[in-house]
């Protein structure tokens, strides 16, 4: 092969970047599709790639890998492990980390796509591989969507991606309807009356309004949804004050919301913001507390005709119960606003990247959910044979598959 896979991988493993700040992922992307002779262009959506493999008449067939690290400090002890830094967009200095697999994502598609070029008289038809940016900020496939990515290049019939997680590796993951969840990411400014830290009495305390609004929140989930219905509030961070003897101004909330169609989307918005809006009032606020959306994402769906041909594929190319139904996963993705803005059917699954000895212990021991890292932790590691192997081969057959 052109590509050294093990090499790429460790090397895009050890440089991580964060979201909209991809342009040495780009650089090193642009370098291996130049070895392979392919056309491509830089700057789409803002640090996205994009290349295309005409071969024929035939279907157009979209692959898709997403390319940003996360602001996480690796503790997995690699010798390859990451060390590096960014700016995140509030100015802070953070660590950063390809703590969801993203590294991995973007090796697997450009060896899936030297095998597909070196295979092209077997298949006829299109191939555009999207190297998409900014997945963690939700942001990414509606940047290159913008950028003209749908007229600029062939519209897809199908677009297919894939994403790693801690299943054995080898093992492949996917289901029909609805894969993944819905979600917003909220950010709550609720606002006070600042003053002395002496003298609560005459300031309204937005720490407090936070503290009530937090633990309120949860009951949305606990008390308010049908316990057979999924929804996750999430309150990731909490921002106020500067200083011990000073009640501030304001607090900040930032809340990821999940679901899993717009039906449960709308009733959760509307129970969370009566929450937010009572407790300001129940603290005397004078102002309205302001609510701002600063992501949505849809559900990814995955066509159920399309994923049963899939899944027929990648059982005669892997071998039976090779694959596997992970359930709905409540985490969320922006894959599907390329499909949803063509029009056309998606497929999406999952790849495992665990190995398959530590996790066979780990469910003997009922320990899988303390022993294997998942997605985002500073921890997740993994093992680069077969998961390189599987990623690669399982794009290659999907693309395959829907080509003419």
């Amino acid at each position: 092969m052109t590509i050294d896979l093990d090499a790429l991988y460790i090397d895009l493993h050890r440089h991580p970047e964060l979201s909209f700040q991809e342009t040495r992922t780009a650089g090193v992307i642009t370098r291996e599709l130049d070895a392979l002779g392919l056309e491509f262009e830089e700057g789409v959506g803002r640090t996205g790639v994009v290349t295309v493999i005409r071969n024929g008449s035939g279907p157009v067939v979209w692959l898709r890998a997403d390319t940003d690290g996360l602001p996480v400090e690796e503790q997995t002890g690699l010798a390859y492990a990451s060390t590096a830094r960014g700016v995140d967009p509030a100015g802070t200095d953070v660590p950063v980390m390809h703590a969801c697999g993203h590294d991995m994502h973007v090796t697997a598609l450009l060896g899936a796509l030297e095998k597909l070029q070196a295979t092209r008289e077997e298949w006829s038809g299109t191939v555009v591989a999207v190297f998409q940016p900014a997945e963690e900020y939700g942001a990414g496939a509606q940047a290159m969507i913008a950028d003209g990515v749908l007229d600029r290049y062939p519209r897809p019939d199908i677009v297919l991606g894939q994403h790693l997680t801690p299943l054995p590796a080898g093992t492949i993951g996917v289901r029909p309807g609805t894969q993944m969840a819905a979600s917003d990411g909220l950010t709550v400014r609720l606002l006070g009356r600042g003053g002395h830290g002496s003298r609560p009495h005459s300031t309204i305390d937005p720490v407090v309004m936070a503290a009530a609004t937090v633990m309120r929140l949860q009951t949305v989930v606990s008390r308010e949804i049908d316990p057979r219905e999924m929804a996750v509030v999430t309150v990731g961070s909490i921002h106020a004050g500067l200083k011990n003897n000073i009640i501030p101004a304001e607090a900040k909330l930032e809340l990821s919301l999940r679901y899993p169609d717009d039906d449960a989307r709308a009733d959760v918005l509307a129970r969370v913001e009566r929450i937010v809006r009572a407790e300001a009032a129940a603290s005397g606020a004078e102002e309205e507390p302001v609510i701002t959306t600063d992501h949505t994402l849809p559900p990814t769906i995955n066509d159920p005709a399309a994923t049963a041909k899939l899944t027929a594929a990648f059982d005669r190319a892997f071998g039976d119960g090779t694959v596997v139904d992970p359930g709905m996963f409540t985490g969320s993705e922006d894959v599907s606003w390329f499909a949803r803005e063509a029009g056309v059917p998606l497929v999406y699954w999952f790849w495992g990247g665990v190995d398959p000895q530590q996790y066979a212990d780990a469910v003997a021991a009922g320990t899988v959910a303390r022993d294997i890292p998942t997605n985002h932790s500073p921890f997740f590691a993994p093992i680069l044979h077969p998961t390189i192997e599987r990623g690669v081969d399982a794009l290659t057959v999907a693309a395959r598959e829907f080509l003419a």
